[in-house]
């Protein structure tokens, strides 16, 4: 018999439920780019990743250590679509990079005098915008994965303080970034039910560094998949 608590999901769940979603969108886009299913699965994997890069910056004990591995994730996964197919695209680790930096910046900022740290907020706000928004490499395809709403979704995420003002920011934030790219990016908001059910936990098992080499792990299994087919 299921109980309240059996329904509970931790972080450690729903970011396991982010990776098969999200392997499910990676699949899609190149393995089975006809399977439309497949990428509105992955329409969940966003917002969950985003709660939960929200969740870390909130709880971590070391947040420069925290930004880095980020960092270094998102360094590889770029060398790798760089060797491999020439690609200048930015993957979703730089996305959450972006954001995890705009959150410490905020918390920097609004701990000095309000003309400064206002200042502060907006030019980082400015600076991110022209990285996501504004053709920076004409003739390229560089761009930043989900562009400047995929950047403040985490910042969004973060500056709710209780769990249902997290929550609401969430949606907010999924409204935002489905209105600005449409289709099936609507989709999205359904990641609010499993979201609904986080305990706020991580979970018992320390598994940081399997999200961390799984995405990178994963990209390049399906890459070799592709060039055998």
């Amino acid at each position: 018999m299921l109980t309240a608590e059996k329904l509970h999901l931790t972080g450690n769940q729903l970011k396991l439920l982010a990776l098969i979603t999200m392997t499910c969108d990676h699949i899609g886009v190149t393995l089975f780019p006809q399977a439309l299913w497949l990428r509105i699965i992955g329409r969940l994997a966003l917002p969950i990743f985003a709660y939960m890069i929200a969740e870390g910056c909130r709880h971590t004990r070391n947040r420069k250590r925290y930004l880095l591995s980020i960092l270094a994730v998102a360094a590889l996964c770029q060398a790798v679509y760089f060797v491999a197919m020439g690609s200048l695209y930015m993957c979703i680790m730089v996305t959450f990079s972006l954001s995890v930096a705009l959150i410490y910046l905020w918390d920097y900022a609004i701990a000095r005098p309000a003309p400064q740290g206002g200042f502060l907020v907006l030019a980082a706000l400015c600076v991110s915008w022209v990285l996501c928004e504004v053709p920076l490499f004409p003739g390229t395809d560089f761009a930043i994965d989900y562009g400047i709403f995929g950047v403040l979704l985490p910042v969004l995420i973060y500056l709710g303080r209780s769990s249902l003002k997290a929550f609401g920011m969430t949606a907010l934030g999924l409204i935002f970034l489905s209105l600005s790219r449409g289709g099936i990016q609507w989709f999205s908001l359904l990641a609010l039910i499993p979201l609904a059910f986080y305990n706020g936990t991580r979970g018992k098992a320390k598994l940081k560094y399997l999200f961390y080499i799984y995405y990178p792990a994963h990209l390049g299994v399906i890459w070799l998949i592709s060039l055998l087919l």
